[in-house]
């Protein structure tokens, strides 16, 4: 098929439009990170969310108590067991989140244009023209005409469950606002937002060091997600979690969602080991007509520092349906296309009817977009973006990539202590998946003797088209050419159990000998 002039960057072939998509191990190198909750904790429902294509669970501690969440992760460990699957565990912690206090727990009917009190009162009953938040500073942050929205929309997408409020006064600690739209609030959990007004909170409060402290240090957590508005917010909550020696490998990833997030975007991005763009609360703060372009931005700097990048909400209709929009089948797949590492599920998985199919559909969709991901384009620019001299490490996995695509290799292999390797190849996003074999390394701290290695493998299951196993820690050092050939063997033998590797298909290996890096193109025999 001629391709048009409009389809030099993306070349569609009609072909894999027509072809029924086949199904395959993996379903697909894009991520899914599944928010486990109500609708989704049991171990059967978790079993099938793994055997679906999820790779990372988050625990989302703005709701449920840390003994509901340890039940959950149980549930999820019995899962893993089972399916053999490794799985990831990201906390997300609340931050400055301001709330409405519902203490009756009774929906509120919102009329609009009439008049609406919000004070820091708590004391006082919620009624459909007073609402107690936890927020004494609110009178002073905001001044007559700005914008308040209430509701459950970050966790719905539903605009009747939502209200916009507009500052008509303000009395001592008192906002007095016009409603600007019928709606009710039910249920006893309403986030309240202020767009574009900074709130002098801690981005750490109390509570979350708290469920650090000892949820997190007890589950050793892969990822800490974090509401982020400035770099210092990163390096904060990287000295605290470097207090707890289990949580001294945690990854913590940066959740932009506001309007300060977006003007520290590059500080923050250094400072992080990854971002999450949190469209929810952007959408908020942000023009509609300005989303798009912030997310494209995002993703590209991301992509070029070589760091994981998240996308949230993509399929909210799924929370009561069992097919997506196709403007949010559209909006997964342009996604990819961008170049996000992962897809996170929030109230689709969470409190949603369908949580298996949601993973299982947007995992499908994210394969159908890798097919026609321009590697070519993405690749020269991001040699460009990197520029002259190349690092060491930068030279092997570029060429490493370059070398995979133009043999047609159906897998890289790559050897890696820190996974840091095994990130850079993942950085030049090549269209065959990454088999990261992580060699565990024996440390000690005097007192005992502790093998590192499983926070690494974990923490790779975020990254576009990485798939990790772990190397048996009982073989010699990694710098011993024999041990290396056997768990070569072992992971051809694990591509091969999985239907990625065949017999002829061609196998590139990158690994370290002694003090050099060696990339070798190794053709499989029958």
């Amino acid at each position: 098929m001629q391709s048009s002039p409009l389809l030099l960057e993306e070349p569609i072939r009609m072909a894999s439009i027509l072809e029924p998509s086949k199904p395959t191990f993996f379903p697909a190198m894009t991520k899914i990170i599944g928010t486990l909750g109500s609708k989704s904790r049991s171990v059967d429902t978790i079993t099938r969310c793994l055997d679906a294509g999820m790779s990372v669970a988050r625990f989302d501690f703005s709701w449920g108590d840390p003994e509901y969440h340890q039940e959950t992760l149980e549930n999820l460990r019995a899962a893993i067991k089972s399916t053999k699957k490794l799985c990831a565990v990201m906390l997300d912690t609340v931050g400055p989140e301001l709330q409405v206090v519902n203490k009756t727990d009774r929906p509120i009917t919102l009329e609009a244009d009439t008049s609406l009190v919000l004070t820091p009162d708590q004391n006082k009953e919620a009624t459909s023209n007073l609402l107690p938040v936890n927020f004494s500073g609110l009178s002073k942050a905001v001044k007559k005409g700005d914008t308040i929205f209430i509701g459950k929309y970050l966790f719905t997408g539903s605009e009747t469950t939502s209200v916009w409020l507009e500052v008509s006064e303000v009395n001592g600690d008192d906002v007095t606002c016009l409603i600007k739209n019928d709606a009710t609030l039910s249920g006893s959990l309403y986030t309240l937002h202020v767009s574009q007004i900074r709130i002098d909170l801690p981005t750490l409060t109390d509570k979350d060091k708290e469920v650090i402290r000892t949820w997190g240090v007890r589950n050793k957590i892969d990822f800490l997600s974090l509401y982020t508005r400035h770099a210092e917010d990163v390096r904060h909550a990287r000295e605290y979690i470097s207090k707890f020696e289990d949580l001294k490998q945690t990854h913590i990833f940066a959740k932009i969602e506001n309007i300060e997030g977006l003007k520290h975007f590059d500080e923050i991005l250094r400072e992080a080991d990854g971002i999450i763009v949190s469209r929810g609360n952007l959408g908020i703060d942000l023009p509609p007509e300005k989303v798009f372009l912030f997310q494209k931005a995002a993703i590209y700097k991301c992509n070029m520092a070589g760091k994981p990048v998240v996308v949230t909400r993509v399929v909210d209709t799924m929370t009561n349906n069992l097919r997506p929009t196709r403007a949010e089948a559209t909006d997964v797949a342009n996604a990819v296309l961008d170049g996000s590492d992962a897809i996170l599920l929030g109230a689709e998985t969470l409190t949603g009817l369908y949580p298996v199919e949601t993973i299982s559909t947007v995992g499908k969709i994210c394969a159908e977009a890798e097919k026609v991901y321009n590697q070519d384009l993405y690749f020269k620019k991001t040699v460009k973006f990197v520029g002259e001299p190349m690092s060491h490490m930068e030279s092997i996995a570029s060429s490493a990539v370059r070398a995979a695509v133009k043999v047609k290799a159906s897998v890289i292999i790559c050897f890696t202590s820190s996974g840091r390797a095994a990130r850079l190849l993942a950085k030049y996003r090549p269209t065959m998946p990454v088999i990261s074999v992580v060699i565990p390394q024996l440390k000690t701290n005097q007192l005992r003797w502790t093998f590192t290695g499983a926070f690494q493998a974990r923490q790779s299951l975020i990254v576009r088209g990485l798939f990790p196993m772990l190397a048996d820690p009982r073989h010699p050092s990694e710098s011993n050419t024999g041990s290396n050939e056997s768990i070569l063997k072992v992971a051809l033998d694990h591509g091969k159990a999985f239907g990625i590797i065949k017999p002829h298909d061609r196998v590139v290996v990158c690994q370290k000998v002694g003090d050099s890096s060696v990339v070798k193109i190794i053709e499989l025999e029958d």
